[in-house]
């Protein structure tokens, strides 16, 4: 019987400037987010995944995410001072506008 991998959920929880990635409604990792006004940017500080969940692609889940949901706002630049942020737009070319 092979087993089923449910894609992880996003949201987007500005009360604590973070995206988070659930998974069976756990929470399965995190990216955290500071603001900048002048220029408008927002900085990704910190991104972290459960050793629980790894290898399940929750990381890139939440990059995607929240890169996203910064490109459909168009009010700010990405500052990706979080290595994997940073790695992961490296990776992802399409995503090289928002710097």
């Amino acid at each position: 019987m092979s087993e089923t991998t449910a894609a992880p959920q996003v949201v987007h929880e500005p009360e604590a400037h973070r995206y988070a990635a659930y998974l069976d409604g756990a929470l399965a990792g995190f990216t955290v987010y500071e603001l900048a006004e002048d220029p408008a940017r927002i900085v990704f500080v910190h991104t972290e995944v459960d050793d629980a969940f790894e290898g399940r692609g929750v990381g890139s889940a939440i990059a995607r995410a929240a890169l996203d949901d910064v490109r459909a706002t168009g009010e700010r630049r990405v500052v990706p001072q979080c290595p994997f942020i940073r790695g992961w737009i490296e990776k992802h070319p399409e995503y090289a506008d928002l710097l």
